[in-house]
C-alpha cells in the first residue's frame, strides 16, 4: 500500500537519527500530563510510538486519498458564491473531513484542548508529507499555527471558544494580515480597530491576499491606535467569520488552486483583542510568521519531494539514443544534485524545528516555572537568550533555502521530461506552479535574507559553527570537517570586511553571506548524519543508480552526500568571500546608469 511516510528512506532516518526523546520530554513537561489525560504518553518510548503511528497513518491518507485528487483539486479551484460564501473544491473538502477523522489535526496543541501536543520537529514532517500530496491542501492544514497562536497569548476564555474546535478540525481559521497597500510592509496596516462604550471592538476595513480568508476563525492584525502610526500602533485581534466579514473576490493565480485566497471587507466586524494592545505586529504576529515561515519550509520540501520523483521515475524509464536517459551523464548529474538539494533542505529544516522546540520548551519553563534560586535561573535566561537568537537565524534561513530550493527541483524536474514535463499529462508543471509562492508569502526571499543575515553578522552564526565543531564525527570525514573549518574563517572574514562597510552594504551582500553559512551548517549536518549510530543498522536502495536489487548502508551513503556537497560548495563559498570582499557598490553609486530609465508600459 502506498505511504508517503513509510516510503521516504530520508524522513524514517531522520526520525531515528534525531533523538525524538529529548523533544517529547520536553513538550510533555517530564510526562506529568499521563496522569491527566489517558491518551497522553507516560514515557518517551511511548511518545515516540504515537508520533510514528500519527505519521504513518498521515503518510497512508496522504497518498491514498488525497494526492489522487491534487490534479482535479487544481482544475477545479475554489467557488465565490453570490451569498459571499465560499465552496472548496471538492478534494479539499473531503480531505479536511478525512484529516479531522484521523485525528491528524491540533498537532502542536496542549492536550486539554485534545491536541496531540507533538513537537514542531514532528509538524514539520508531517507538513511535508501532506505538501506532496496537494501542496494546496497544506495551505489549511498548516494554519494550525493560530491556533498556536491564539494558546501562546489570548486568555483563557478566548483559548476554551476556539481550541477545542481546532483540535477536532471543526474549524479552519486564516492569518489576515496583508491590504492592497500593506504587503510585506505590515507596519503600513490601516484596517481600523475600534470601541464602542462599553468596550467591545470592531474592525473596519479591507484586507487582501488572505490565504483561507473564507476560515470560521479569523486573526486579524488592525490598527488600533488611530494617533500612532507604525508597528506600534497595531494590535491583534481575533473574530468570528460572520454576516459582517464579506469576500469580495478570490484571486486568479498561477499555482495552489486548491488554496482559497480572499479579499475580505471588514464591515464593523465585532471581535476581542488578543493579549495587550499595541503588541500585534512586534510580539504576536511576528511568533505567528515564524511558525508560518517554518511550515512554509515544510511545504518547499514536499513539493520538491514529488517533483523529483517523477523526474526520478522517468529518467529511469524513459530511453533516447539507446540508453535510459538516467544514463547520459549531464541528466545523471541533475539528478543527484536535486536529490541532494533536497536532504540539504531537509536537514536545515529539521534541525531549525528541533531548536525551536527546545527554544519553546526553555521559555515556557522560564514563564511557568521558573527555578526560585538565582544560580539556576540565570543560566537558563542565558539558554534562553541563546535559543532565541539561533532560532531567529535559522527560520529565515530554513524558508529562504528551502522555497528556492523547491523552485529549482521543480524546474529541473520539468527540464528532465523535455517536452513532456511543459504538458499537464505530467504533475511536474503543476509542481512547479505551486512551487512559485513559496518564495514569496510569508516573507520574500528577500526578505528572509535580510532577517538572516542580521544573525550571520551578529555573532549568532559564528557561535553556533563553533558548537558544531564539538560534536564527535566519523574519522573518516576528518577532511570534510577541515574544509568546513577552512569555508568558516573565510565567513568570518567577509563578516568582518561587511562590518566596516556599514548595514546598507551587509544588506547589498546579504544573499551571498548567507548562503555560505547555510552551506556550512548543512556540511557539518551531513557530516552528523554520516556519523549516527542509526546509519549503521539502516539498508537501503542504492539511490546513485546501481544495479536492481543492490543495498548500501545509510552510513556510506551519508558519507557520499557529505562528500559531494561540502566538495562541490568549497570553491563557491570562495567565490563568494571574494565578492563580498570585493568591495563593489556599483548598486548605489551607478544604479541610474545601469538600469536606465523606467521603460513605457504599452
Amino acid at each position: 500500500m502506498p505511504n508517503f511516510y513509510t516510503d521516504n528512506d530520508d524522513i524514517r532516518f531522520l526520525f531515528k537519527h534525531i533523538d525524538l526523546g529529548v523533544l517529547a520530554s520536553l513538550c510533555e513537561e517530564d510526562f506529568k500530563f499521563a496522569s491527566q489525560f489517558d491518551y497522553a504518553p507516560a514515557s518517551a518510548a511511548e511518545a515516540i510510538r504515537n508520533y510514528a503511528l500519527v505519521l504513518d497513518s498521515l503518510g497512508r491518507l496522504s497518498a491514498e486519498f488525497i494526492a489522487p485528487r491534487a490534479e482535479q483539486t487544481d482544475r477545479e479551484g475554489n467557488t465565490l458564491n453570490p451569498d459571499g460564501t465560499v465552496s472548496y473544491a471538492k478534494g479539499i473538502a473531503e480531505s479536511l473531513d478525512k484529516l479531522a477523522k484521523a485525528d491528524c489535526l491540533g498537532f502542536t496543541l496542549p492536550h486539554r484542548f485534545g491536541g496531540l501536543n507533538f513537537p514542531n520537529l514532528v509538524y514539520s514532517m508531517a507538513i511535508e508529507i501532506v505538501s506532496r500530496a496537494d501542496a494546496s491542501l497544506m495551505n489549511i492544514f498548516g494554519l494550525q499555527g493560530i491556533a498556536e497562536t491564539i494558546n501562546a497569548f489570548a486568555d483563557e476564555q478566548i483559548k476554551q471558544k476556539y481550541l477545542h474546535d481546532f483540535s477536532a478540525g471543526k474549524v479552519t481559521g486564516a492569518m489576515v494580515l496583508t491590504e492592497p497597500d500593506a504587503g510585506s510592509d505590515l507596519q503600513a496596516v490601516k484596517l481600523r480597530a475600534f470601541q464602542d462604550n462599553t468596550g467591545n471592538w470592531f474592525l473596519h476595513g479591507v484586507k487582501r491576499f488572505i490565504t483561507n480568508g473564507c476560515g470560521e476563525v479569523l486573526l486579524v492584525l488592525a490598527r488600533s491606535e488611530p494617533d500612532r502610526s507604525g508597528g506600534l500602533g497595531l494590535s491583534l485581534f481575533v473574530c468570528d467569520r460572520g454576516p459582517t466579514v464579506h469576500i469580495r473576490r478570490l484571486e486568479d493565480k498561477l499555482g495552489i488552486h486548491g488554496s482559497p485566497t480572499c479579499e475580505i471587507f471588514f464591515d464593523n466586524t465585532p471581535s476581542r483583542l488578543i493579549g495587550e494592545r499595541q503588541r500585534g505586529l512586534v510580539t504576536y504576529v511576528m511568533a505567528l510568521m515564524n511558525g508560518a515561515r517554518i511550515g512554509i519550509a515544510g511545504q518547499s520540501l514536499g513539493i520538491a519531494e514529488a517533483a523529483y520523483r517523477v523526474a526520478r521515475d522517468y529518467a529511469a524509464s524513459r530511453k533516447q539514443f539507446g540508453v535510459a536517459i538516467e544514463k547520459l551523464p549531464a541528466v545523471r548529474d541533475m539528478l543527484i544534485d536535486m536529490k541532494i538539494a533536497l536532504e540539504a533542505g531537509r536537514a536545515l529544516l529539521y534541525e531549525t524545528s528541533r531548536v525551536v522546540d527546545h527554544n519553546i520548551a526553555v521559555e515556557k519553563k522560564l514563564e511557568f516555572n521558573p527555578p526560585a534560586e538565582k544560580e539556576q535561573l540565570k543560566p537558563l535566561k542565558e539558554q534562553s537568550r541563546r535559543l532565541n537568537r539561533l532560532a531567529s537565524m535559522l527560520t529565515p534561513m530554513s524558508k529562504y533555502f528551502c522555497s528556492e530550493m523547491a523552485n529549482r527541483v521543480a524546474y529541473d524536474s520539468i527540464q528532465v521530461l523535455g517536452g513532456s514535463g511543459y504538458m499537464r499529462d505530467y504533475a511536474v508543471e503543476r509542481h512547479a506552479r505551486d512551487a512559485r509562492i513559496t518564495t514569496i508569502y510569508e516573507g520574500t526571499s528577500q526578505l528572509q535574507i535580510v532577517a538572516a543575515v542580521r544573525g550571520v553578522c551578529s555573532g549568532a552564526c559564528e557561535k553556533y559553527l563553533a558548537d558544531l565543531t564539538q560534536q564527535s564525527y566519523d574519522p573518516e570525514l576528518e577532511d570534510l570537517i577541515a574544509k568546513l573549518a577552512e569555508g568558516t574563517e573565510q565567513l568570518k572574514n567577509a563578516v568582518a570586511f561587511v562590518k566596516q562597510q556599514g548595514a546598507e552594504y551587509m544588506d547589498l551582500y546579504g544573499r551571498p553571506l548567507v548562503d555560505i553559512a547555510i552551506n556550512l551548517i548543512i556540511g557539518y549536518l551531513f557530516c552528523d548524519q554520516a556519523s549516527s549510530k542509526v546509519a549503521l543498522e539502516v539498508l537501503i536502495e542504492d539511490m546513485a543508480g546501481a544495479t536492481n536489487g543492490q543495498k548500501i548502508l545509510m552510513k556510506k551513503r551519508k558519507a557520499l552526500i557529505a562528500r559531494r556537497f561540502i566538495t562541490k560548495n568549497a570553491p563557491q563559498i570562495v567565490a563568494l568571500s571574494q565578492l563580498i570582499c570585493s568591495g563593489d557598490k556599483s548598486a548605489f553609486t551607478d544604479f541610474a546608469a545601469l538600469i536606465g530609465p523606467v521603460p513605457e508600459q504599452q
